[in-house]
């Protein structure tokens, strides 16, 4: 079967096409003809080497096949999305049971990929983590990428006050103004708070969700009110923060929390409650999943270089 593969950790420059044998599935895993992968900062950390310790560290030796999520058929003909630690980047993959969902009509390929991380990230971001409470004001930091566009919408849907998006450039705070944001700002470091504020009416904010870090993440603090909830998910600056002072989080009375998705998942599987909402508002359009770019399985490279570089916006999809 054809698939992109890597033999030494690297920039998207080591993804090579390769022809290699089917999988086979597993005991507790179920064989799925691929139509569409998924497209992840994850795979870029993949490959860079980011992700080799840990428990949700793919366990394969090099060479490896990226890819985190698939959506595709089974042999006895269902549509399903699927979660992998790796092999996505593929004609064929084995996905465990419990990490295969159905994907009910009106969803397509795409929207059902921005689903599984980046939307449910984004529910949990704001459901779990921040625990959103109506007429609170949400900074969206990233708002035109494949979290940031559905965080936006999902804190309208939510019942935020007002929900502020940034993002680098005039098309894509465009963009996120389309998608429902109530303003739309430039993210830079510089004179961030004072966007902000003015973009809240002079007031600080309640929330704000930051996969930036770096210089972004600092002044990010600088703007939060009090009881206010910096929530970290990234660091897509590759910058490092300052350190946080603990008495200034008693004295300033906020929170600085952290997520990320795959140990959720690895405890309780892909399916559940969250992952059902998210489809159910899609299929209804209450929410709509935002398909960036489709790119041919042998153009990965491309789509890694795109996402790294910021030209995209919404989720990247590679057809094998």
């Amino acid at each position: 079967m054809r698939a992109m593969r890597f033999e030494r950790f690297g920039g998207p420059e080591v993804l090579t096409e390769v022809d290699v044998p089917d999988p086979v599935a597993s005991p507790g895993e179920t064989l799925v003809e691929v139509e569409a992968a998924g497209v992840n900062f994850g795979d870029i950390k993949q490959i860079a080497g980011e992700h080799t310790d840990g428990p949700y560290a793919p366990k394969r030796p090099l060479p490896r096949i990226p890819g985190l999520e698939v959506v595709g058929r089974t042999a006895d003909g269902r549509r399903v999305l699927g979660y992998v630690l790796q092999g996505g980047y593929a004609a064929k993959t084995a996905v465990a049971d419990r990490d295969l969902v159905a994907l009910p009509e009106g969803v397509s390929a795409g929207q059902a990929l921005a689903l599984l991380v980046q939307g449910l990230t984004a529910w949990h971001l704001l459901r779990s983590v921040a625990r959103i409470r109506p007429g609170e004001s949400v900074v969206v930091h990233a708002a035109a990428g494949g979290t940031g566009s559905l965080a936006v919408q999902l804190a309208r849907e939510f019942g935020a006050g007002r929900v502020i998006a940034t993002a680098s450039s005039d098309e894509k705070r465009a963009f996120a103004l389309e998608l429902g944001a109530d303003a739309a700002i430039d993210g830079d470091a510089e004179g961030y708070k004072e966007r902000v504020l003015d973009s809240n009416h002079g007031h600080p904010v309640d929330i704000i969700l930051d996969a930036i870090g770096g210089p972004v993440f600092d002044s990010a603090l600088d703007a939060l009110g009090y009881l206010g909830r910096l929530v970290t998910y990234g660091g897509s600056s590759r910058q490092g923060a300052s350190a946080i002072v603990p008495s200034r989080l008693a004295v300033d009375s906020i929170t600085v929390a952290g997520f990320w998705l795959i140990p959720l998942m690895a405890q309780n599987g892909a399916g559940g409650p969250a992952l059902e909402e998210l489809l159910d508002l899609t299929a209804r359009r209450r929410l709509r999943p935002l398909v960036g770019a489709e790119y041919d399985l042998g153009r990965a490279r491309d789509a890694h270089e795109d996402l790294l570089s910021r030209r995209t916006k919404g989720k990247l999809v590679l057809i094998p």
